[in-house]
């Protein structure tokens, strides 16, 4: 959810012919990620979440992308590293949650 608001603050100083181009696809990819991860929670079965966390790990990989175009048009400040420490830190969560989802199915 931090990521989610970083996000949104760093893209609101975006330029406005970018609304529907790199602000919109930023916004929704890191909304994708705690969506992804709340839908596959409430699911029945490791099975399920663990194919929800590897579309959060998809949209995260997604974001960041995105993220180091914006920085390289100049739209991103590059002062404002936050993204980047949040993009691999949640990065990092959610692939040692699927290797410990991994690790249970198969002891």
């Amino acid at each position: 959810m931090d990521l989610v608001e970083e996000v949104y603050r760093v893209t609101a100083t975006f330029p406005p012919h970018e609304l529907y181009g790199l602000v919109s696809q930023m916004r929704r990819a890191a909304v994708s990620i705690p969506s992804n991860i709340a839908e596959g929670a409430a699911r029945d079965g490791n099975r399920e979440f663990a194919h929800f966390l590897s579309i959060a790990r998809g949209s995260i990989s997604e974001l960041d992308t995105q993220y180091q175009l914006a920085t390289r048009l100049g739209f991103a400040k590059p002062e404002s590293p936050h993204i980047d420490e949040l993009i691999e830190r949640t990065s990092k969560l959610i692939s040692g949650l699927l290797r410990k989802m991994k690790e249970a199915a198969h002891p």
